[in-house]
């Protein structure tokens, strides 16, 4: 997908419509291709981790219009089919992008943050229900997927939706591939089971390596070879001419970054900002780079290359893009290896 080097490692851009309006990302996105990016991952954000960020465009619209600007892969990273969706709603979404934009598409699911879903949900579940609504969307969804490549009609009777007998009217020529973002080990068991490949963000690699093994397993368990299917990141940066700006933008941008806890069952970016008072500088450590040298960077984004990652999307967490997407457009992605 996209335009994947030589190598076989694809580096996109990971556009963030919480912190830009919606053409601005279209621009980036587009300016990042024209440098050397990849690809764009944009995330299904009904409203920002915090107000300082302050957009939240709806990621589909967004999507479409980057389409017509580039012509590397796109998808959501993520989107839940869950609770502001029902999933039939996202199957339709995803065919009709990948039918405008065949072989450049594919559908990244996760299971939800009560940030963007508790808007329209009465109850906000524990995790172990918002992961099994989850598996079951995208049983729903892939049924979708093949029964109207297949020219027929399904229906879904189940423990948290019901379809009635319907098809995608509108449909690729291939169905788009289903990515599952996850971080946990049981999860990732069952995403290789169900899914074509996982999505998860910038991690301790020891972390990653077990979900691998165990997204190998259950992808074995299905039939499927685990080497095969594509290992996505999404890389959380902050790169600025100096070390001090570069943190300045950490704290102000993306506090989100320096939260270690769960937070999936936080629901108003005004709760995030009282807690990103509490965020320091060395809560970013090992969990997200800091840094005015490109080079320590590209180490960290090398280390990821080496685990087996083989799409790359890089989100660097200042409003200083254009500056950054030059920088690492000729500093950085040239000197990765796969």
């Amino acid at each position: 997908m996209g335009q994947v080097t030589a190598s076989g490692l694809t580096v996109g851009y990971a556009a963030m419509l919480e912190q830009f309006a919606p053409m601005e990302a279209v621009e980036l996105s587009a300016y990042a291709e024209a440098h050397g990016f990849s690809g764009v991952m944009a995330a299904d954000h009904f409203q920002p981790w915090v107000p300082a960020q302050g957009q939240a465009a709806f990621v589909w619209n967004v999507l479409t219009a980057i389409g017509e600007r580039t012509v590397g892969d796109m998808g959501p990273g993520v989107t839940a089919p869950t609770f502001r969706w029902h999933p039939a709603m996202v199957a339709q979404a995803s065919a009709t992008l990948a039918a405008m934009y065949p072989g450049r598409h594919w559908l990244g699911l996760g299971s939800g943050e009560a940030l963007n879903e508790h808007v329209v949900a009465g109850y906000w579940p524990e995790a172990p229900e918002r992961i099994n609504r989850m598996f079951e969307a995208i049983e729903i969804i892939r049924k979708l997927f093949t029964a109207s490549l297949a020219g027929k009609d399904v229906k879904h009777a189940g423990t948290f939706y019901k379809l009635e007998s319907t098809r995608l009217w509108t449909m690729p020529a291939v169905a788009p591939e289903i990515l599952v973002a996850t971080a946990g080990p049981v999860t990732a068991k069952r995403a290789g089971r169900l899914a074509d490949g996982l999505i998860t963000v910038g991690a301790p690699l020891e972390k990653i390596s077990g979900l691998f093994g165990k997204f190998a397993e259950g992808a074995r368990e299905a039939g499927k070879d685990p080497d095969v299917l594509p290992k996505v990141l999404q890389v959380h940066l902050s790169w600025a001419p100096t070390d001090e700006q570069a943190m300045a933008n950490a704290l102000h941008e993306w506090p989100n970054g320096g939260m270690k806890f769960p937070k999936g069952d936080i629901r108003s970016p005004w709760d995030f900002e009282q807690m990103a008072k509490l965020v320091r500088p060395e809560d970013f450590a090992g969990r997200m780079v800091v840094s005015a040298d490109p080079d320590v960077h590209r180490a960290e984004i090398q280390k990821y290359v080496d685990l087996g990652f083989d799409r790359i999307y890089l989100h660097n967490v200042g409003r200083n893009q254009r500056e950054w997407i030059d920088v690492f457009g000729a500093q950085v992605l040239p000197k990765l290896v796969r």
